[in-house]
């Protein structure tokens, strides 16, 4: 019986190491439970935490939507404020402009953006003939964007009526590459005539941009032209530029030409031509689109064969381009011509084909090498006959013209005929493969 308690001893001793051992497990257990619990709390936190501050963010960014949205509430207000301040100048401007009871002959629009300095010059030059006739021609700055010094510059004349094209849709280009200012400008000039147009209600508008001087006689000289377009309506406009109007190429002061081409440069437009265009203006290169034959239909463009506008803009939206070469050395006229006393007759589309195939007939014609120095030696007229676009850019370039073609036709040509003067008063003819029949001229 001793031993039974002895050897209950020795069984407590295991029980008693597997107590502390389950106790052991039991706490390493509840710490790593704890260990969690602890980290898992700590997620939560931060999780409300950024919760918070998400929300926060969402606040702050619903509050600065709603004080944009009401600013762009009181920016559209005070548009509409400015778009009805500006109808009000405009109709005092317009009806200053043309008191007396005149009826204008066409109204004047200087093109304009973010050339200051040039559009005074410009605008100095037109007031200097316009102002005693202001009634008849009524004058416009139309700028294009906000530039506040082309602004206040134009706003110091009271002598003309300020217009101002505020575009603010995003230009999308059809082409990689393209400058985004030809299609600014094409919207531009659409809104500019629409205006004068449709809501001034002119009969005609004359074109300039803020880079140009006039002549003397740039009025007279539109007012009979607006007299010849109202007798034939093949003409689509009239200008006062000619592409080869460098000194060396010109002479007479009184010469007019019709041309296939479009000019540019200070024109004028008819209205009733205007309704024709405005629904179907391009998006960009507006000038070369008017060149394009599906566009004239076969009519046709004045132009003199001294310029009557002369372009100073070196620097612009065509960054330069042949500005040394062509425009600088331009000849501005410089004679008062009596235009009301001429006869134009001879330009309306019955009379000119027969009046400009005998100048063509009564012209020596040459060919073969050096026909610079042959047209220089020869007394008179001569023609030269060319058979494509590539002999034509060869002559051309010899004499030192414009070599350009658009949609099949050289600059300044009419039916294939490219004519200039060469240093004196002989005419150059440069004749296309078919502009002789055209006119009826028999091959030389």
């Amino acid at each position: 019986m001793a031993r039974v308690p002895c050897d209950l001893r020795f069984l407590l001793i295991p029980a008693a190491f597997m107590f502390i051992y389950i106790q052991m497990r039991l706490f390493q257990t509840q710490s790593q439970y704890a260990d969690r619990l602890s980290s898992a709390l700590e997620s939560e936190n931060h999780c409300t935490s950024q919760l918070r501050s998400l929300i926060d963010q969402v606040s702050t960014k619903q509050s600065r939507i709603l004080a944009l949205e009401d600013l762009k509430n009181r920016q559209d207000q005070q548009l509409v404020q400015l778009k009805d301040l500006v109808h009000t100048f405009e109709s005092k401007g317009i009806a200053k402009l043309t008191e007396g009871g005149q009826v204008p002959l066409a109204a004047v629009v200087i093109m304009a953006c973010s050339r200051a300095d040039y559009l005074e010059r410009t605008v100095n030059s037109v007031l200097k003939y316009q102002s005693p006739i202001a009634s008849k021609y009524p004058l416009f700055i139309s700028q294009d964007g906000s530039n506040q010094a082309v602004k206040s510059k134009s706003l110091t004349y009271t002598q003309l009526t300020y217009m101002q094209h505020l575009d603010f849709e995003p230009v999308i280009t059809e082409r990689p590459g393209e400058l985004i200012a030809y299609y600014k400008i094409a919207r531009h000039y659409k809104w500019a005539l629409d205006q004068l147009f449709y809501k001034h209600k002119f009969s005609r508008v004359i074109i300039l941009e803020d880079d140009m001087e006039i002549a003397p006689d740039f009025f007279d000289y539109f007012e009979a032209a607006a007299r010849l377009m109202d007798r034939d309506e093949t003409i689509m406009a009239a200008s006062s530029w000619n592409d080869n109007g460098q000194k060396q190429f010109v002479h007479d002061p009184y010469a007019l030409y019709r041309s296939d081409f479009f000019p540019g440069l200070g024109w004028m437009l008819k209205r009733s031509t205007w309704d024709e265009l405005s629904p179907k203006w391009p998006k960009a290169y507006w000038d070369d689109w008017l060149r394009l034959k599906e566009n004239h239909k076969g009519r046709q463009f004045v132009r003199p064969e001294v310029c009557r506008t002369y372009n100073f803009g070196e620097h612009g939206s065509s960054l330069g381009q042949f500005f040394s070469q062509y425009l600088e050395p331009i000849k501005l006229n410089d004679v008062k011509v009596d235009w009301n006393a001429m006869d134009l007759g001879y330009l309306t589309e019955g009379n000119y084909t027969k009046y400009f195939s005998g100048l063509v007939r009564q012209a020596r014609p040459i060919q073969g090498s050096d026909l610079v120095l042959k047209a220089q030696n020869i007394n008179g007229d001569v023609r030269i006959r060319y058979e494509d676009q590539a002999e034509f850019e060869r002559i051309a370039g010899e004499f030192g013209i414009f070599e350009e073609w658009k949609d099949g036709v050289p600059r300044t040509a009419y039916k294939g005929i490219v004519v200039f003067r060469i240093q004196t008063t002989r005419r150059v003819f440069l004749i296309g493969p078919d502009s002789v029949m055209q006119l009826g001229i028999r091959k030389s």
